[in-house]
């Protein structure tokens, strides 16, 4: 008899996304990102970082100060990183972000053809950003979802 306690595929990719998101270097706000094809498959992975050739250690991760000493104009988010490193058609996928999608974002996702996104977090929600982002996300008739919240622990994970 097989076993029957499996995660579901939306645990499994928010799992991966989540583990991406380990990757950024953020001290504030770590975001992970993953992209799946209709046959179940990984096509794209991102988190939130600076561009190649940028130092971590030479631009700023502060949040709260001139807009040129903080992250803002140079991270790149985890959404275009993953579109950015996709192998393939991203027409018609879904993407497991742990962070709901900024507008910019959103611009993205809908050209690049991903019809769903599933989420976690959604603690900016009543953002300009964020009603931009719906209004966009609903006139391309891009479905999005919230499940329900789990937790890997860094420590689960570290040596």
């Amino acid at each position: 008899m097989k076993r029957i306690d499996y995660i579901s595929w939306d645990k499994y990719f928010m799992g991966v996304a989540i583990m991406s998101s380990f990757r950024s270097k953020d001290p504030n706000t770590q975001v992970g990102a993953c992209i799946v094809n209709k046959k179940q498959r990984i096509v794209g992975i991102g988190y939130n970082g600076l561009p190649f050739g940028c130092s971590d250690d030479e631009y700023p991760w502060d949040n709260d100060k001139d807009f040129l000493n903080t992250k803002y104009p140079y991270v790149v988010h985890a959404e275009p990183n993953a579109i950015l490193n996709s192998t393939g058609s991203l027409e018609d996928c879904k993407i497991y972000v742990t962070l709901f999608p900024c507008h910019e974002c959103a611009k993205l996702i809908i050209q690049s053809g991903i019809k769903e996104i599933i989420f976690i977090s959604d603690k900016y929600n009543g953002t300009e950003s964020i009603k931009a982002s719906k209004k966009m996300l609903d006139s391309a008739n891009v479905s999005y979802r919230n499940i329900p919240s789990f937790k890997i622990r860094i420590e689960d994970i570290n040596d």
